[in-house]
Formats: structure tokens, C-alpha cells, sequence
């Protein structure tokens, strides 16, 4: 579970075993987690996050989107 990006209190990664998924990252806080697709930049799935948080963590998407594209691609290249 290569972890790519920590923002705040927020790790952005991904498993391994997900390869053969279109692009996408998962973040976890405490017992909260999510999944977010990377293109187009959407939410897919998430456990304990309010509306707020998730928007955030977008936003962070977003502007990480080209390091957390590449990392997949490096990783999965690999797998």
C-alpha cells in the first residue's frame, strides 16, 4: 500500500492488487476513508467523512492530480 501523499491529516495511496482499476486513490484519516477516481477527479466511495472534509480532499486531488497519475503509472508499470 504505497502511500504517495500525505496532506494535513490525510494519506493519499494506493493497493497494489488495484492495478487493473482505471486510476484512482484512496485517502484515509483516523477510521475515515475514501476513494477517489482521478479522470475525471470523483468521488467513488467513502466511510466517515463529512461533505466538507471530501470537498478538501478534491481540492487536494486536484492539485496533486499529476504526482498522484504518475505515482499510479510508476507503481502499476510495476506490479
Amino acid at each position: 500500500m504505497p502511500t504517495v501523499l500525505i496532506s494535513g491529516p490525510y494519506r493519499f495511496h494506493f493497493w497494489s492488487y488495484d492495478c487493473d482499476e482505471p486510476r484512482h486513490i484512496h485517502v484515509q484519516r483516523d477510521n475515515k476513508r475514501a476513494k477517489f477516481w482521478l479522470e475525471p477527479v470523483l468521488l467513488e466511495d467513502s466511510y466517515g467523512f463529512r461533505g466538507k472534509e471530501l470537498r478538501e480532499i478534491e481540492r487536494i486531488i486536484v492539485a496533486n492530480r499529476t504526482l498522484l497519475q504518475e505515482a499510479w503509472d510508476e507503481h502499476c508499470a510495476r506490479a
